[in-house]
């Protein structure tokens, strides 16, 4: 899975939930080898900061995002696990894309590896959602 792998700013609170899920699954919840690591990798490079802090260019859990992705627009929600569905847009964390976007900044070009082995990328065209900036710590 290619990602930008760079140090990106998460709240403490996305960065505790997600190394809970990662290194403690819940019992039938396992991630796949691979994807544990890169989630451990893109947690480990993180700066964890107060989440009444994070900027509200800076893509966190929960959030609704506008992408480009090869000329078209596409809409997401970054999403656990157990909230993801690909109908609704709402793509999980742990997804190659998922990982690609959690701490993203408005603007930046992200890249994946999708399902096919290709490499994909999108810009972040902008957070239409942060729940950070809309107050809301409980998501």
């Amino acid at each position: 899975m290619a990602l930008n792998l760079k140090a990106r700013q998460l709240s403490w609170l996305d960065h505790v939930r997600l190394s809970n899920l990662v290194r403690a699954p819940r019992a039938g919840s396992t991630l796949p080898v691979h994807t544990a690591e890169m989630a451990e990798e893109v947690l480990d490079l993180a700066e964890a900061i107060d989440p009444r802090l994070v900027p509200p260019h800076v893509v966190t859990m929960c959030s609704r995002v506008a992408l480009i992705a090869d000329g078209k627009p596409m809409e997401v929600t970054l999403s656990y696990p157990r909230d993801a569905n690909l109908e609704d847009g709402r793509i999980s964390v742990f997804s190659p894309l998922g990982l690609s976007l959690l701490g993203a900044e408005r603007g930046e070009r992200i890249e994946w590896s999708g399902p096919d082995g290709d490499t994909h990328a999108a810009e972040v065209a902008d957070i239409i959602y942060q729940p950070e900036a809309a107050g809301d710590f409980t998501t």
